[in-house]
């Protein structure tokens, strides 16, 4: 009884959380009513040591200067949480002195940026969900939690999970595509492996899900732009992925740069009081962007940074990332009862808890093991993940005469471009703790995969060269080869924050190369490495062959190789249109029908419709191709009428009339023919992945249900028509079968 009791007393005569920490939790007396422990904790705490945890601070600069000032602002107890700390001995040292050198002992979360993976790095978000594969994303998390774990880190700055339906935004590259459905799905399952199924874990992580909210709408697709939108498209497009990432147990949400409808998010209390937290019931922390809420001045909200506090904290946002600004300001708005501190009670609530969920209060050291580092960081097991998430990333758009797979002996191969050679470029962008040394290029993953072909290699030219460049060692080589390999596209730095561009075609020398590499009648295959949709007409349209192989991680060039030998039959599916042409943008497959529809009739001009361009996509959402072929058959609906209780049941045949096993994404989709507001053409409600060998059939069924048909009315809500329903199923959003239901 004893020892239960001394820790209690010390704690209500001292205020000793550390105490408590050691004692009480170990011993899980406290533990067992988490809600009371927190507000006995804020009950003790001083006005200055709420706002403290209020305040995300930045590591990094000269480690000379930069730990020395940042130890004093833990122990003074100006400082919740520490961004871009990475290594475990270094966060022990910030932990020592938040534990053991402040009045209350409170410990620090360690922020990250984890955008995919940590030491081994997986294909970029935007590649990984081509693989339209839950698992295979969510243990793509679990690994990266792992790793970041094993340095030290406890919160990471991820998954982003905005929609993006314009490729002119480069952080299109962290997302997940297009589709809300499916942004959604693959949201869930990225926080489901950060956090695993035990957050009180040392291998778990705190996810914090961006940017909230609409960041992807970025109007011109320039980044840090405003956004403007009707409620209906906010909450039918933008909002999903993160309703389902909240309900998958997100600890933590980052707001976004742009402003809403002329309120920027740091401070929009309509988005995160209203539906946040209150709607979606969110019950962790919101923090800042870096350096958003001084940047409220900027947007013309606040004149000062005394109001730039004031406006943040009455909108909702918890945690000021960097700026100082909650710390050097919110004690004085709250004495001169400016501000409630009501207000700052909420905030530090929120973030107290995440740190118990984590389990920090027990054991404030759980995440500073130096030997993780060394054991669980770029493991056999985490490398086979990368690898296995790198070849489902891969999608072939074209595939002439067969080409592919590559035989892998007795060929001559000329592999042409400067991103075949690259390690450090298969990383892409947001690659913040991996090493540029560790992919395997693409070169070296040909030569490694086919050992009785001859590979010969030259740059050619440049990946955004200014000037005109010699081809003549490109031409020599592919003149006495069987195949060209061709990379083109960007470099991994050229997607990612802050990389918008007006231009989308490939830059540079690249297509001359390659147009003169025509004239050698060779045929030639084109892996692209990029970070968005890039316009390709050309290339669609004159190479004999198109791997989309995106930016693909520590296992890039043995990935890429598999795919080109036929070792792994591809599977991947696009998850965001191909334009035509930069001038289609944005550009997505759900479109709203409009009152002349540009396919009514071909020969009346006066329709929705480009005059020099198609209004479809180069290559559609959804779309991908494999080395086998399917073909889809006999779809019926079981129940053709759906009610509020009974929902329908569809079921296609699906058969592999190629030779060779294979994947097939099969995708179903659905219109509302006749409702009070204009529906999309096409919205995807459900897909399967199967695995048929040759010859094989399966029969895939579906279930919907009233849920699925309903759609925001504002000033009413969600709600479900009755009505007559088309319904699609296919392998791509545009190639479909069709059939029909009714809503009663």
């Amino acid at each position: 009884m004893r020892k239960i009791l001394l820790p209690l007393i010390l704690f209500y005569l001292f205020g000793s959380v550390s105490v408590l920490a050691q004692k009480v939790y170990k011993f899980g007396v406290v533990g067992t009513n988490k809600a009371t422990f927190i507000k006995s904790l804020i009950k003790r705490m001083t006005l200055e040591e709420k706002v403290g945890q209020l305040n995300l601070v930045l590591s990094g600069g000269d480690p000379a200067t930069t730990a020395q000032k940042e130890a004093a602002v833990i122990r003074a107890s100006k400082g919740g949480a520490i961004f871009n700390v990475a290594g475990a001995d270094l966060a022990r040292k910030y932990q020592r002195i938040a534990v053991e050198e402040t009045r209350l002992g409170i410990p620090l979360l360690f922020g990250f940026d984890c955008i995919h993976g940590m030491r081994t790095t997986f294909p970029i978000p935007l590649a990984e969900s081509s693989s339209w594969d839950l698992k295979t994303i969510e243990q793509s998390t679990r690994v990266a939690a792992r790793e970041a774990s094993a340095f030290g880190v406890n919160w990471v700055y991820s998954p982003m999970i905005d929609i993006c339906r314009d490729a002119r935004w480069g952080r299109i590259a962290e997302g997940a595509g297009e589709d809300p459905y499916l942004g959604s799905m693959i949201a869930a399952a990225r926080v489901k492996g950060f956090q695993g199924t035990d957050l009180s874990a040392n291998n778990t992580v705190a996810t914090c899900i961006k940017h909230y909210v609409a960041y992807g709408a970025a109007e011109a697709g320039r980044d840090y732009n405003t956004t403007d939108m009707s409620e209906r498209t906010l909450r039918e497009v933008y909002l999903p992925p993160f309703k389902a990432a909240v309900k998958a147990g997100a600890l933590s949400v980052m707001s976004s740069f742009n402003s809403f409808n002329g309120v920027p998010s740091a401070a929009n209390p309509f988005l995160l009081r209203q539906i946040l937290k209150k709607e979606l019931g969110m019950k962790g922390f919101v923090v800042s962007d870096y350096d958003a809420v001084r940047e409220l001045i900027s947007h013309g909200v606040a004149k000062d940074s005394i109001e730039a506090a004031r406006i943040a904290i009455e909108g909702g946002l918890d945690m000021d990332m960097i700026s100082n600004i909650y710390r050097d300001k919110l004690v004085g708005l709250v004495k001169q009862k400016k501000v409630s501190e009501k207000l700052i009670d909420e905030a530090v609530e929120r973030i107290l808890l995440v740190k118990y969920d984590l389990g920090l209060f027990h054991n404030p050291y759980l995440y500073c093991n130096a030997n993780r580092e060394k054991n669980d960081v770029m493991t056999s097991e985490n490398l086979q993940a990368a690898l296995e998430a790198a070849r489902k990333s891969i999608v072939l758009l074209k595939n002439d005469d067969h080409i592919l797979p590559l035989t892998k002996s007795g060929k001559v191969i000329a592999v042409i471009g400067e991103m075949a050679n690259s390690k450090s470029d298969m990383n892409g962008c947001w690659a913040t703790y991996s090493r540029s040394d560790d992919p395997t290029t693409i070169l070296d993953g040909i030569r490694a995969a086919a050992p009785d072909c001859k590979v010969f290699y030259a740059k050619g030219c440049k990946v955004d060269a200014k000037e005109p460049e010699d081809y003549s060692e490109a031409m020599e080589l592919a003149s006495r080869s069987d195949v060209v390999i061709m990379t083109m596209g960007e470099y991994g730095w050229m997607s990612g924050e802050g990389m918008s561009r007006a231009n989308l075609d490939i830059v540079g020398n690249q297509l001359d190369l390659f147009k003169h590499l025509q004239t050698l009648g060779k045929p030639i295959v084109v892996l692209l490495t990029n970070g968005r949709p890039l316009v390709i007409p050309y290339l669609a349209e004159h190479a004999t062959a198109i791997l989309e192989t995106w930016f693909l991680g520590t296992k890039a060039g043995n990935a890429i190789a598999d795919v080109l030998f036929g070792d792994y039959n591809p599977s991947g599916k696009l998850t965001v249109s191909f334009p035509y042409c930069v001038g289609q943008l944005p550009l997505y497959y759900s479109q709203l029908p409009t009152g002349r529809p540009h396919d009514e009739d071909p020969k009346d001009p006066y329709r929705s419709l480009y005059r020099d361009v198609t209004n479809d996509a180069l290559y559609p959402f959804g779309y991908g191709l494999s080395y086998t072929s399917f073909e889809y058959s006999n779809f019926r609906v079981l129940n053709p009428v759906m009610t509020a209780d009974k929902g329908i049941d569809v079921c296609v045949d699906l058969k592999n009339t190629g030779s060779r096993e294979g994947e097939e994404v099969a995708q179903l989709y659905i219109r509302d023919l006749y409702a009070s507001v204009s529906q999309p053409m096409k919205l995807l409600k459900r897909f399967s992945k199967v695995s048929l060998n040759p010859s094989e059939t399966k029969t895939i069924t579906f279930h919907l249900n009233r849920d699925d048909v309903k759609f925001y009315k504002e000033k009413v809500g969600w709600i479900a028509e009755p009505g007559k329903f088309n319904i699609f199923v296919g392998g791509n959003s545009r190639d479909l079968l069709k059939a029909s239901f009714e809503l009663r």
